[in-house]
């Protein structure tokens, strides 16, 4: 194992009845922006996302399909393979619920419980819903016009499950006192704070004991205890965040080791009490440390309605990226759209974005700087004399970069993705300010002011090195082009980006590419619309 510190974390384990759509999207782009960063900041980082295949709402779409499950689950996998290759996600392992070494997992796990006493086999008759693979208590259900009784979250009528249908219960009431006593101790693991008073509330209104197995179908995994009966889904998925750092494996005991507890799941707001009531309370019964922290985000919407794909309104990352390009659609989810709460999204909104903060501001300013450095200095890092060294010692731009670290890392570690891209535009925009105010196409015309124009063009240059940086998260693509037209060599090598950012590294000399235009101006009449 790498001697670095670890930062460990999870995407939800994505359901396989459809291809990934812009809200699993923007879970795992937010994933990988933390991920990229924290390899920056020096951490061994392990990235863990997967598919969701095990269940009846899966077996009855691969029925609907013609399929037998595993067919519709095999077809599945290069849908989110190809959808996570195409936004460039670094995940270090992608755990698909139907592999063997999963299903050892699984086993392992509740085997373990049972032979602790958390289980007991019982009679189940209550209220199901496959949509949500959900049980519910009649007091939690809404009736629809015609009268019948409907999921609370779906809207979809629920099934009665028959009187006298053995499941295997898992003991959830026995630990309703020590969640509610962990809430309090560990005030961040359920984040934003809404969610968190949701839970409390949840768990404080009392816990019932949850079914974890399923008889009366046979698509899951097998339970080791009772082969009758195999995972009820729930029971099945949350386990596959262990799995993918190596919980049952003795080839990667070490690797568990070092990485769990994770410091983060992060799961749309909608699942947050399978994350932060059962998973936690199965945890604690097989004696594992819980994750630090559970942040449940917010939906996007489109025309005041949550994307989803049972709502048909579910976008696809494709359409989008052929639009803005990847590193754009990247920059505007974890931009423009708040992490943690709802955000609306329309094509006006994601075009305004693009021109205002990646074609007139980064983009320009690269284009810009780089065009004068050719001009002026023969495309090349200019060598700054003694007599201007004052002017790259102390300046405008060295200030604002000075504190960036501190002010970036902050906001990472909030997970506040929109105050890191703000952080660094703020920087960005100051130098094309401090190009104007400095006017060097006006220092040109003299030879007095040659190492004052010398100095000018070092800073600005060397603000876009620090901007790329910071950027590199967020769009890596761009971050490596501009790395690569400084002649600064792999970006994805920095592994200490605070050494990395510190004023004063870009090296005089080095060879500066105009290239291209880094975002080209979108002319929003020739758009197709996405609402």
């Amino acid at each position: 194992m790498s001697a670095k510190p670890t930062y460990s974390f999870t995407t939800p384990i994505y359901y396989v009845n459809a291809a990934p759509h812009l809200g699993t999207a923007y879970t795992t782009v937010a994933a990988d922006t933390v991920a990229r960063y924290q390899r920056m900041n020096g951490y061994d980082v392990a990235f863990v996302t997967g598919m969701d295949e095990h269940g009846q709402k899966v077996a009855d779409t691969a029925e609907a399909h013609g399929m037998t499950p595993q067919v519709w689950c095999d077809s599945m996998e290069p849908a989110f393979r190809e959808a996570w290759d195409m936004l460039n996600i670094t995940y270090t392992d992608f755990v698909r619920t139907t592999e063997p070494r999963h299903a050892k997992s699984v086993q392992k796990f509740w085997n373990d419980l049972y032979e602790k006493g958390f289980l007991y086999k019982g009679a189940y008759e209550g209220w199901y819903c496959v949509h949500e693979e959900t049980y519910y208590a009649e007091s939690d259900l809404e009736k629809n016009e015609e009268g019948v009784f409907v999921c609370p979250d779906c809207k979809r009528p629920v099934q009665l499950m028959a009187s006298g249908e053995e499941n295997w219960f898992f003991k959830l009431s026995d630990f309703q006192e020590s969640l509610l006593k962990f809430y309090e101790e560990n005030p961040d693991f359920i984040r934003p704070e809404t969610r968190r008073n949701e839970i409390v509330s949840f768990v404080k209104s009392g816990l019932k004991d949850l079914s974890i197995s399923r008889s009366t179908f046979d698509w899951g995994v097998p339970l080791p205890f009772d082969k009758g009966h195999v995972a009820y889904v729930w029971a099945d998925a949350l386990l596959a965040y262990l799995t993918g750092i190596g919980y049952g494996s003795e080839d990667r005991a070490e690797e568990f080791e070092a990485h769990w507890p994770m410091q983060y799941h992060f799961v749309g707001k909608d699942i947050i009490r399978f994350h932060c009531v059962i998973w936690p309370a199965m945890l604690m019964a097989a004696g594992l440390p819980i994750t630090h922290t559970v942040f449940g985000h917010g939906f996007l919407l489109t025309k005041g309605e949550k994307m989803s794909k049972s709502k048909n309104n579910a976008l696809r990352p494709a359409d989008l990226v052929k639009i803005f390009g990847v590193d754009a659609y990247r920059y505007y989810f974890m931009s423009d759209v708040q992490f943690g709460h709802d955000g609306s999204i329309s094509m006006e909104r994601m075009v305004q974005v693009y021109n205002a903060d990646l074609a007139n501001t980064w983009g320009n300013l690269c284009s810009r700087v780089f065009n004068m450095t050719k001009k002026y200095f023969d495309a090349q890092v200019p060598v700054v004399p003694e007599s201007a060294a004052a002017l790259v010692a102390s300046n405008p731009l060295k200030e604002i970069a000075d504190e960036l670290y501190e002010e970036y890392n902050a906001c990472l570690d909030k997970v506040d993705f929109s105050g890191a891209a703000q952080a660094v535009q703020k920087l960005a925009g100051r130098v094309n300010l401090y190009v104007e105010e400095m006017a060097p196409w006006n220092l040109a015309k003299s030879e007095e002011t040659a190492g004052e124009l010398a100095a000018v063009l070092y800073n600005a240059l060397e603000a876009i090195r620090i901007c790329a940086l910071y950027f590199a998260p967020l769009m890596p693509n761009t971050s490596a082009e501009v790395f690569r037209r400084l002649s600064l060599g792999d970006i994805t090598a920095v592994d200490n980006i605070k050494e990395a950012s510190a004023w004063g590294q870009l090296p005089a000399g080095n060879a500066v590419e105009v290239g291209d235009p880094l975002f080209p101006r979108l002319d929003t009449d020739n758009l197709p619309s996405v609402e």
